[in-house]
């Protein structure tokens, strides 16, 4: 039993002893990691990814001594910034500058720069440091010359996180700074940047990185690292940081943690919570096929993964436009996607007109907008699935490219003849052909600039044809008889030369500003026609309660009262008469008589109505009242009610002051 007890014992013990030593190796390795964004940070000009244009500019400047007093770097986050203003700062004061315009790394001011002692660089965070004091004592160092070297070099990141004290208490020295010293300044906001510190820099603009540009660089440090990485998975990790390098290195960290060091197209899309292209294939398929129950059961296996509608609607709509871009090797380069995947986006692209993928386009981009506004917003995304599905049936013609004559399915009732729509923008339509033993009824219509032609075929009556030329006007149900009447215009031809009566070339056009004008008139007629109600002074006296009752009930008694001190009295049979009894009065009526007037023009419908104003000065004083006492009248008055008061006046003999 001793036995068994000491074994037990030292298989716990070994068994902590296991688990602390896995702890400690994690550790240790944890005290050694370093992000990759920092440790794959260039440190020179020729590793900077993306930024050629400025890479290249510096390079040329530093080997012709053409350096500026104050550059300024502006751009997007994680494009590289901070660090081409770091290695801008060693390369000015390297003592063996490289023929190419780079750093040796290896003199005594590179090493210095390279173990962060360098006394002649100086960086200063302006997010932490904004005040006007900040800028003082910076202002204040920059008169020291340099011990070792040729510059001192001043990095300012967040420049514009500045005060506005800051910025004028930097502008001097700015403008005329020491001949060795040289500012670079770094933001991502130069609209907050007072225009006069942009006039003083010399401003480089940096770009997004390119998802391929970040696609190869992130080949490379998975190369360095010894991490397997498919091509896909990388492009997913590219296109999910958008044109950040350092994002981009941050998610492939994320992500090594997450898989192990095997980066798949799979565990990179779960990981990074993205639809996978695959269910847009499906979709599109389904859509194509018309197959409205597929497409719904494949975004409710989307939303059951846990993606929301707005992010289906963002991922089909990026997906539509690939598939536009694809059509045409021109702009194919635009569509920033894997070979593999690429390949596949052509494929389907050949299966869809441009026309379709357009409108599905727009039909999505105005989904996305009203998606936040829906209230089932799973609705909403279904309801604009099933309008793709049967986008292309929206409006269903049959062409025939022999006549170019355009089919409509079902024009009549059912059981009577075909008709055709033929539709001529620019010229006559054609001279009808006379079919033996069949007489066709025609019908012109002109609208605006388009003329559309209504054949219709008549029963074989043995009647010459009637042509009827018809105008845009309301059209009214007619019975087909051998003798055709209408009140239309109408033509009749013989049948030796049956001809189509096509509409007078000289007939006016209405154009939009000619309709509009119709439809006013035919409006104010109707307006017009309507009863006038007769004006009475018991029905003016109604309405004007009414009138001021609107006031009552919106609480504007001082309206109120204006309105009710006034009097309203009928002069004639279409004219008002108003009387205000002083000047305020008269000057509020006179601000309110438009409104007035279209109330009784609106109540007895009659636009003919007159209103007037006038003042009747001999009622002024009885609204206002008695004139007031003066202060001698008053104490007067007082002095006769309480002798009292006079007589404490005559003791102390007081002179009152009126």
């Amino acid at each position: 039993m001793e036995s068994t007890g000491n074994c037990t014992a030292l298989s716990r013990d070994y068994r902590q002893f296991s688990v602390l030593s896995t702890f400690a190796n994690a550790f240790a390795y944890m005290e050694n990691f370093i992000v990759s964004a920092r440790k794959y940070r260039p440190q020179n000009f020729s590793t900077v990814v993306g930024q050629s244009h400025i890479t290249t500019t510096l390079k040329n400047a530093i080997r012709n001594s053409q350096l500026a007093h104050a550059f300024l770097f502006c751009g997007p986050r994680g494009v590289g910034k901070t660090t081409c203003a770091r290695i801008l700062a060693k390369t000015i004061n390297c003592e063996n500058l490289q023929p190419d315009g780079e750093a040796c790394n290896q003199c005594h001011s590179c090493t210095s720069f390279n173990e962060g002692s360098s006394f002649n660089i100086h960086e200063l965070d302006a997010a932490s440091n904004n005040s006007v004091d900040d800028i003082r004592t910076l202002v204040e160092q920059v008169r020291f010359a340099p011990q070792a070297g040729k510059y001192k070099i001043y990095i300012i990141d967040e420049v514009h996180m500045l005060s506005s004290s800051a910025f004028n208490a930097f502008l001097k020295t700015l403008e005329e700074p020491p001949s060795y010293a040289i500012f670079i300044l770094a933001t991502t906001e130069k609209h907050k940047i007072l225009p006069t510190i942009l006039s003083r820099c010399q401003i480089f603009d940096f770009k997004r990185i390119t998802i391929q540009d970040t696609v190869d660089h992130l080949q490379e440090i998975c190369g360095k690292e010894h991490i397997q990485a498919e091509p896909d998975a990388l492009h997913l990790v590219a296109q999910k940081t958008d044109g950040c390098m350092r994002d981009s290195l941050s998610t492939l960290d994320k992500i090594v943690s997450f898989t192990g060091g095997h980066l798949t197209y799979q565990n990179t899309l779960e990981h990074l919570n993205i639809l996978d292209y695959d269910y847009f294939f499906r979709v599109m398929d389904s859509v194509l096929q018309q197959d409205v129950a597929t497409a719904l059961l494949i975004f409710d296996e989307i939303l059951q993964k846990g993606f929301e509608g707005d992010n289906f609607l963002n991922g089909w709509s990026e997906f539509l436009r690939n598939l536009l871009m694809s059509k045409d090797e021109k702009v194919l380069h635009l569509v920033e996607v894997s070979g593999n995947l690429k390949d596949r986006y052509k494929q389907m692209a050949g299966k869809v007109s441009p026309s379709y993928l357009i409108t599905a386009l727009h039909l999505l981009n105005d989904t996305e907008i009203n998606y936040r506004m829906a209230r089932n917003k799973r609705l909403h995304v279904e309801m604009a699935l099933i309008k793709l599905c049967f986008l292309q049936q929206a409006v269903t013609l049959v062409s025939d490219d022999q006549t170019g004559e355009v089919v409509k399915k079902k024009l009549v009732a059912d059981g009577a003849p075909a008709q055709k729509l033929r539709s001529s923008f620019v010229q006559a339509a054609p001279e009808a052909k006379p079919v033996a033993g069949q007489a066709a009824t025609t019908t012109s219509i002109a609208a605006n600039e388009a003329r559309l032609t209504i054949e219709t075929p008549a029963a074989n009556t043995g009647v010459p044809a009637q042509a009827v030329t018809q105008t845009p006007q309301p059209v009214q149900q007619q019975p087909v008889n051998t003798q055709h009447t209408s009140s239309y215009n109408t033509t009749t031809s013989t049948a030796t030369a049956p001809k189509p009566t096509q509409a007078p070339t000289n007939a006016p056009k209405l154009t939009g500003l000619a309709a509009m004008k119709e439809a006013l008139a035919s409006k104010q007629q109707t307006q017009t026609a309507k009863a006038i109600i007769p004006m009475t002074a018991g029905a003016l006296s109604v309405y004007w309660d009414e009138f001021i009752d609107r006031f009552r009930q919106a609480n504007k008694m001082t309206v109120v009262s204006n309105l009710q001190l006034a009097a309203i009295k009928l002069q004639s049979a279409e004219e008002i008469c108003i009387v205000s009894r002083n000047i305020v009065q008269f000057r509020f009526m006179e601000e309110e008589k438009l409104a007035i007037s279209a109330f009784f023009k609106d109540k007895f419908q009659n636009p003919a109505i007159v209103l007037t104003l006038q003042l009747d000065e001999t009622q002024q004083t009885q609204d206002i009242g008695p004139a007031p006492l003066s202060s001698r009248e008053q104490f007067l008055k007082m002095t006769e009610k309480y002798p009292l008061v006079k007589e404490l006046k005559e003791k102390l003999n007081m002179e009152l002051d009126f």
